[in-house]
């Protein structure tokens, strides 16, 4: 029987999990897609795939024996209302599969407004990035395990596989779902909650990277060490920080697929000079923050990863400005102009 899916939202990654599920798929799946830019539609469409003009045209694909599958990936903002819009034109029966970065609270209410239509939710994290396309994508999945079985061989061919790395010591036998890249983690919510956390995480293993390198390349500069006698003493290197996260990639306990990319961002650019170091954030570090407060767990680093992004976006510009004040007042100290 075939499978149907559409695929809405043909950016980054929209389109590239379009061409994955095509490319590693079976003839049993067919595909089209669609976008708000007609553009982009004609686009994508031109590499095999079929394209729809608007999303009236999902109705042409209702079928009670077999019904079809939506997968939406547009910004979180915009999600509930794509949702709405998609839910008028699809008959009872058919799944919308959010695969964006949603707020797990808001897949509950989304689940909960397509269930008075009698559509199926279901929600999965998607890890991979701009890389998916070749590597294949992590998926963690939340919802109705009947609905997720019948999506297994879409989740199967958008997936990294067994061998994208070595099985962990002492298991054996037919692999573990999880083992292949994508995981049932249980009822709606589930997975992009653990999407969330993996994105928390994201952010503070940025975090002490950053920190490290930052100094090392301070050490390049270098360091004053004040002395017993009250003078001081300067320690300098001459490190170049393309070598060194070359050589911790090897063998070291810090190597990761992070400090591959950091590699070949130095290798690129040595001095990082096209950067200017003001870094974004999404929502899902800020939920996670939120959620372990909700649930009084510490999250030491992972709150501090995101501070740390606030800042470097000069946010705490004003703050300082009071601090160098309140010292100039109570202390008459004199600010230090930044060279």
């Amino acid at each position: 029987m075939t499978i149907q899916i559409t695929v809405v939202g043909l950016g980054r990654m929209g389109a590239n999990i379009a061409r994955r599920i095509k490319t590693h798929g079976n003839s049993a799946i067919s595909v089209s897609v669609f976008d708000v830019n007609a553009d982009t539609v004609t686009t994508v469409a031109k590499e095999g795939f079929t394209p729809l003009s608007s999303l009236a045209d999902l109705r042409k694909y209702n079928n009670e024996e077999s019904p079809q599958f939506v997968w939406i990936m547009v910004p979180a903002e915009v999600t509930q209302q794509t949702i709405h819009a998609i839910a008028e034109y699809l008959a009872p029966g058919s799944t919308i599969i959010d695969g964006g970065n949603t707020f797990y609270r808001d897949d509950i209410a989304n689940a909960s407004y397509l269930k008075t239509k009698g559509i199926n939710f279901v929600d999965v994290g998607t890890s991979g990035g701009v890389y998916g396309l070749e590597r294949g994508y992590s998926l963690m999945i939340g919802g109705d395990k009947a609905i997720v079985d019948r999506l297994e061989p879409i989740f199967k061919a958008m997936a990294s596989g067994v061998e994208s790395a070595e099985r962990t010591p002492g298991k054996t036998g037919e692999p573990a779902q999880s083992e292949y890249g994508y995981y049932h983690c249980g009822p709606v919510g589930s997975g992009h909650f653990i999407k969330m956390v993996h994105n928390g995480i994201e952010y503070g293993a940025m975090a002490a990277y950053a920190e490290g390198l930052n100094l090392i390349h301070a050490a390049s500069k270098g360091i004053k060490h004040p002395t017993a006698v009250g003078d001081h003493v300067e320690t300098k290197y001459d490190f170049n920080m393309a070598e060194v996260t070359e050589v911790w990639r090897r063998g070291s306990v810090v190597a990761s697929w992070l400090l591959d990319l950091t590699t070949t961002a130095y290798a690129e650019d040595p001095e990082l000079a096209s950067y200017e170091g003001s870094v974004s954030d999404s929502g899902e570090g800020r939920w996670t923050v939120q959620t372990a407060i909700d649930a009084g767990v510490p999250a030491n680093v992972l709150s501090a990863s995101l501070m740390g992004r606030f800042t470097s976006r000069g946010n705490d510009l004003y703050a300082n400005k009071v601090l160098s004040a309140m010292r100039k007042k109570f202390g008459g100290h004199q600010e230090v102009k930044k060279k």
